[in-house]
């Protein structure tokens, strides 16, 4: 168990006794855009996680009261309910799909656990699919018939006269976040290879053993993450050139890289029928409460760290309260402009903040990455104390930040 770590106040409970709880959390493998998934739509990714949750300890999949998926670059439609059908599950039970960009897993668990709390059911499947090799091609209509198509979908207005892009691309809004932040190029190659060598620790030593749902690919049967690299060094990320700035300090050796993968966590109501914290006989997540706030678009990496300030500032508390930090690393510069901006220092920073590496080394699976973070948090909370705060956090096009604070509940003997 890695520390030095907050100790939890005893006779404190952020989270009340009937906080809903996140009791099991699985993913697929996360394998770079254009590998080993490349054939494996979006549903086809999450239905065998789905499958996996419904078979925790004390579950009846009968209690299930909805299905709830995010995803950002999909070809539209209820990728919930599609995926809940290809998976097997009641034909009773709906589903619901939400957007919100790279935000989307994170939210869908974040909605999952608010419809908990309300009474809305006793439990919930939640997580995010992304399969961005199959995605669809996009493209508007045009008055003569014709069709333009494009990368992606507007986030932002852009309007006449603006200095800057009023809508960029995420990779120059986190060379002006890095640059503005003057987080050096230096380190942030540093943080991209902490991350590259702490997942690769973690897949060595089984740390992904437990939340990992094989999914067969085109080539075969695919059970562990491909994005890791053991090669990598300080001196081969040197060498990368700016990617989006002359000049710049954001490099394809400190950006994430696009991913396909799923994941999904199961939440329920406590105090109901369904009770899979006992069952089960390991840590659970009670849920506390969560935020999601606008800031500039044009430095949409600060999403995090103003969701995050806000929730925090809320409830008394401040991110040194916190035992475990999942952040989707879309950029090593935007993670640190964001750890900085919210007082995370060196050594806490080591302690608490993805150590299990994260997406600079796992990929971003756009509307699953969230979702990922939950899961992780689960992972992570074995190991931890009874009372300790998790937090997870991520940035999203548009300008958006979402974060969401959990805390461990232990079984009870």
């Amino acid at each position: 168990m890695r520390g030095p770590f907050p100790e939890p106040d005893a006779g404190r409970r952020l989270a009340p006794d009937g906080a809903p709880l996140v009791v099991a959390g699985r993913r697929t493998p996360l394998a770079r855009a254009g590998t080993l998934l490349a054939d494996v739509p979006a549903h086809r990714l999450l239905a065998p996680v789905l499958e996996a949750l419904t078979a925790a300890p004390g579950l009846d999949p009968g209690r299930l009261a909805d299905v709830v998926v995010g995803n950002a670059a999909g070809g539209g439609g209820n990728l919930a309910r599609l995926a809940a059908l290809d998976a097997g599950l009641p034909e009773w039970l709906p589903g619901i799909t939400v957007d919100r960009q790279c935000g989307s897993g994170l939210d869908a668990v974040v909605l999952a656990c608010r419809l908990a709390q309300a009474g809305a059911g006793d439990a919930f499947l939640a997580g995010g699919a992304e399969s961005i090799s199959t995605a669809p091609v996009r493209g508007r209509r045009l008055p003569d018939g014709g069709v333009d198509f494009y990368h992606r979908a507007q986030h932002a207005p852009t309007r006449d006269g603006e200095a800057e892009p009023g809508d960029p691309d995420m990779g120059f809004a986190a060379e002006t976040v890095a640059r503005e932040a003057g987080v050096a190029r230096e380190r942030q190659d540093a943080f991209a290879l902490r991350s590259h060598r702490l997942a690769l620790a973690a897949a060595s030593s089984g740390a992904f053993d437990g939340e990992l749902v094989p999914v067969r690919g085109g080539g075969g049967w695919v059970r562990a993450d491909n994005g890791p690299r053991a090669r990598l060094d300080a001196r081969l990320l040197a060498r990368f050139p700016a990617a989006f700035a002359a000049g710049g300090t954001v490099t394809a050796g400190n950006s994430c890289f696009d991913a396909d993968g799923a994941a999904a966590v199961l939440v329920v109501a406590r105090g109901t029928a369904v009770d899979c914290h006992r069952a089960g006989g390991s840590a659970s997540l009670a849920f506390v409460g969560a935020t999601t706030v606008g800031v500039d678009p044009r430095r949409l990496g600060l999403g995090a760290a103003a969701a995050a300030g806000s929730l925090l500032s809320d409830l008394g508390l401040d991110i040194q309260d916190v035992a475990a930090i999942e952040f989707n690393e879309a950029f090593a510069g935007q993670v640190l402009a964001c750890t900085d901006r919210l007082g995370l220092g060196p050594t806490q920073l080591e302690a608490v903040l993805n150590t299990d590496g994260g997406a600079l080394a796992l990929g971003h699976a756009y509307g699953a990455s969230g979702a990922v973070s939950v899961v992780r948090l689960l992972a992570r909370a074995q190991s931890l104390p009874d009372g300790a705060l998790c937090l997870a956090l991520i940035s999203s096009a548009g300008g958006l930040g979402t974060a969401a604070l959990f805390e461990t509940r232990t079984p009870r003997g």
